[in-house]
């Protein structure tokens, strides 16, 4: 079975999210999607962090509109912070038969060689990378990183260039699904009325 991961904070889970979620359930080859809410980010800093309780409703809600994708807590029961390696070698352990695929932002792939035991990651996983308008240097970072040895597929998918940041200052509706940004107004998170 071919299993993509989307992980991320997802603090809100915004039509970014939302897009890339849809386009990888859209993919032929993938069978499973697992999204996965981690608990400390490696890479950043937040200003503002939802209750896990609530960015799993989030990530939860976002599922229910796609028959391959469901919500894994593996990193939250976790604690501590979230490497992908490890979120891999725990995933392969309840899925041996499994394939992976890390489904992630094109922006993403220039770094891609500085994420944690990268070298040990690349052998566990393949990723799904996604295009988008406004990045010039994906085809370069593509070509660096399967030169070290990476499995990367492009996807050309139009994925809105949104930050969750940006929604937590502006509370704009225009940025997130219908029934998330429902689920933040009635729960009044990042004092939305």
């Amino acid at each position: 079975m071919n299993t993509a991961i989307l992980g991320g904070t997802f603090n809100p889970f915004h039509i970014g999210h939302y897009e890339m979620l849809k386009a990888v359930c859209e993919l032929k080859y993938i069978d499973r999607v697992i999204v996965i809410p981690d608990s400390l980010p490696p890479h950043k800093d937040v200003d503002f962090l939802a209750s896990n309780e609530d960015r799993i409703n989030m990530c939860k809600i976002a599922c229910e509109d796609f028959d391959k994708a469901y919500v894994s807590t593996i990193e939250i029961e976790n604690k501590g912070k979230s490497y992908t390696i490890n979120t891999i070698k725990r995933l392969k352990e309840l899925y041996p038969d499994d394939e992976f695929y890390f489904a992630c932002g094109g922006d993403m792939i220039e770094m891609l060689d500085r994420w944690y035991d990268f070298d040990n990651l690349i052998k566990l996983t393949a990723f799904i990378a996604f295009d988008r308008p406004d990045m010039s240097n994906l085809k370069r970072d593509y070509d660096k990183m399967t030169e070290l040895g990476a499995n990367i597929v492009l996807v050309d998918h139009d994925i809105p260039s949104v930050s969750s940041s940006h929604f937590r200052e502006t509370l704009s509706k225009d940025l997130l699904p219908k029934k998330i940004y429902e689920y933040i107004i009635s729960k009044g998170i990042y004092d939305a009325q």
